[in-house]
């Protein structure tokens, strides 16, 4: 108890973290139904890609750009195991663990427990993102047997109503790939940690202010909004 008051900052940072960390996903929802972010301007892209690939006789291009995604999202999440095993060694490295990382200069001195916690914290962070992925290479397996089954020979009509279907599933497919990768900016604010509180505030608003940067004022975010504004033009969405 005697070192509850030392270690109040460290609990404090940990409660700004979890805020920004668990509220982004919600928080970025509730802005892309009203405001302009690359993920919005995603959804209705995607949408006349299925609309495009119902049309095409020969669906081969669009099979080899999904699989380029699955390959994507199969290397981070093989990259999440093995940064999972590291965190998890050190986690559970006992006292010899312990005593070489306090050793290490810059890092902040704290007790066991706590260091054990911002392990944990780190690993959690990667497992989250692990799980997003394992959930999004699901997801564009059901996209890649949509693709295969298109009716291309069907009413424009009945097309335009299959390929909305097959957006409803790769929107959220790419999404939560999307997730998994926030998932590193995420672990390596939870690493600063190690570093003291201070860091670990800093880098958490510093991933929050690079997140939303790229989102709503990156030259790719505003080349994604031009490229649907001239879909929506076209008639294309």
């Amino acid at each position: 108890m005697h070192d509850l008051p030392r270690l109040l900052p460290d609990f404090a940072a940990l409660g700004v973290f979890l805020i920004v960390w668990l509220g982004y996903e919600p928080l970025l929802a509730g802005l892309a139904r009203s405001g302009q972010l690359i993920n919005r301007d995603m959804v209705a892209i995607r949408l006349a890609w299925m609309k495009a690939m119902v049309r095409r006789e020969m669906p081969l291009i669009d099979s080899q750009l999904m699989g380029h995604a699955l390959n994507s999202a199969s290397f981070f999440a093989s990259s999440n195991l093995i940064l999972i095993a590291g965190a998890a060694g050190l986690l559970f490295g006992g006292d010899s663990a312990y005593r070489r990382i306090q050793d290490v200069p810059l890092l902040a001195e704290a007790p066991r427990m706590l260091f054990e916690l911002k392990l944990a914290l780190v690993g959690i962070s990667l497992a989250r993102g692990l799980l997003s992925f394992i959930w999004s290479i699901r997801q564009m397996n059901y996209t890649l047997a949509l693709i295969g089954a298109a009716p291309r020979s069907a009413d424009p009509a009945v097309q335009d109503e299959y390929a909305q279907a097959a957006a409803n599933i790769l929107n959220p497919a790419l999404a939560t790939f999307s997730a998994g990768v926030r998932g590193y900016y995420f672990a390596l604010a939870a690493a600063a940690w190690l570093f003291g509180p201070t860091a670990l505030i800093a880098a958490t608003i510093s991933a929050l202010a690079l997140l939303a940067w790229r989102q709503s004022s990156s030259p790719a975010a505003k080349g994604v909004r031009q490229a649907r504004e001239i879909l929506e033009r076209s008639g294309e969405p």
